[in-house]
């Protein structure tokens, strides 16, 4: 069985993800002028904040403690997404690429963190309701993908 020292490291693993992600939407909002995509993009940095906050009171519940900020790598995948929309003829498009890029990612990281048999129910329903959330991310981004065509 995990102890709760090895469970907060998973959770925050997530949740220095999610800070990544909520930064990287608030960077979208910034690089769009489409109505549509700002108001996309802000509800999924909402979500991301939603996500974070969840997972910092499972953490505290833990007794361990929470990671403050996001990671070098979240960084530095945000600034490849401003290299990625200077040079590319439709900078909405490449941003929304690489969206749905990140929360694949997102999606597997938290698939795996529900596999483990040694977490807690409990955390795996509040991961779950991320997750779904996730993929309903991914599958709107179609229809983003129209509003900018």
């Amino acid at each position: 069985m995990l102890n709760n020292e090895k469970i907060s490291n998973k959770l925050n693993e997530l949740l220095i993800k999610n800070y990544d992600a909520e930064k990287g939407y608030l960077k979208a909002v910034k690089n769009v002028e489409n109505k549509r995509l700002i108001t996309f993009f802000t509800e999924c940095s909402e979500d991301r904040s939603k996500f974070a906050s969840q997972i910092r009171t499972q953490i505290l519940n833990l007794g361990e403690n929470p990671k403050e900020s996001g990671s070098f790598k979240g960084t530095m995948h945000r600034n490849w997404m401003d290299f990625k929309t200077i040079f590319s003829t439709n900078e909405q498009a490449a941003i929304l690429d690489e969206i749905v890029r990140g929360e694949k990612a997102s999606l597997e990281d938290y698939n795996e963190v529900i596999a483990e048999t040694e977490i807690p129910e409990s955390i795996k329903t509040v991961l779950i309701s991320h997750r779904n959330t996730i993929k309903n991310t991914i599958n709107n981004v179609p229809k983003m993908e129209e509003a900018v065509a």
